[in-house]
């Protein structure tokens, strides 16, 4: 039986740089209310679940960050203020563009009078001419905040924490939920403080994670638009799954996708209908990318809905 939310908050410690990344959260949504700014908090990446106190083993939660990392471009695109909250080494806004490339052969060295200088190499030179300056307007625009966690309970400390942040915003504020968050972990009272002995299998309880997603609708940012992902592998059950979470937890939208086909199309389901995004394959081999069309069919939505709640 999973915990409920509260007592899960109760137990667990909080993380020793909570109270720094609550300040970093605050101010920018500050900063961004004062500019009246819309801001969407994006959730990016796995979570990891430890085994000990002292961690060497850990259980995992599949996730590079691909869609999350991706999709906060195409936010700052539209005028948005990000938060990027991300699992620490998995992608991030700008600098995915150089995942898979060894880093130092774009580079070269050059020696004059003993004087050293680095340069990049020319077939380079407009990709990342291009790509560092828009990292560069929005670092001048402060239009982009990232904090990073490990763990699922900094995950949820740091979710909570970022939802108490943006409750000035309104309905101004998109949660962006698409990161892989683990269904199962180990209370802090119940796990191992040193590594567990090899010497024979272990026997681990897991217990389910409570879910955050009822009070993060009905709490902590009551009025803010939000979204969260449905990722199945049976496409047969995937929709009546969507369903289930918007029924479940009544927040405004599910985008859910199969493992197998998760770049190339996505079904958009809210309590009116669902439907379809894809891209083709011409499309794919001419390096779009579906989070551009995701991104853009939310901010419509997003646009629609608070002129709704305007006319309330």
């Amino acid at each position: 039986m999973a915990l409920l939310w509260e007592e899960f908050y109760d137990r667990t410690p909080r993380p020793s740089n909570l109270d720094e990344n609550e300040k970093l959260l605050n101010n920018f949504a500050k900063h961004h209310i004062e500019k009246n700014n819309k801001i969407v908090l994006i959730t990016s990446g796995g979570t990891t679940v430890p085994l000990e106190h002292n961690t060497v083993r850990f259980v995992d939660n599949f996730s590079a960050g691909n869609r999350g990392s991706i999709s906060a471009e195409y936010f700052l695109d539209h005028g948005y203020a990000v938060i990027f909250m991300h699992r620490l080494k998995s992608l991030e806004p700008f600098s995915r563009h150089f995942s898979g490339h060894k880093f130092l052969d774009i580079m070269n060295l050059t020696m004059i009078n003993d004087v050293t200088s680095i340069s990049v190499a020319p077939q380079y030179v407009n990709k990342i001419s291009k790509i560092l300056r828009k990292y560069k307007e929005t670092l001048k625009d402060n239009k982009l905040l990232q904090i990073c966690f490990t763990t699922l309970s900094e995950y949820l400390w740091l979710l909570r924490s970022a939802c108490q942040a943006l409750t000035i915003l309104e309905n101004r504020a998109i949660l962006y939920l698409a990161a892989a968050v683990s269904d199962f972990y180990i209370p802090s009272n119940e796990m191992a403080l040193h590594k567990i002995s090899s010497s024979g299998a272990p026997s681990i309880h897991l217990q389910l994670v409570p879910k955050v997603l009822e009070p993060l609708v009905n709490l902590w940012v009551s009025k803010a638009f939000v979204v969260s992902f449905k990722l199945e592998t049976d496409e047969n059950i995937l929709i009546s799954k969507a369903r289930e979470a918007l029924t479940k937890y009544n927040h405004n939208l599910v985008i859910a996708n199969i493992l197998q086909t998760r770049k190339q199309q996505v079904v958009f389901v809210s309590q009116e209908n669902d439907y379809i995004l894809s891209l083709t394959n011409e499309q794919i081999q001419n390096g779009e990318e579906i989070e551009k069309f995701i991104v853009q069919n939310l901010i419509e939505k997003h646009e629609i809905w608070m002129r709704s709640q305007k006319l309330d």
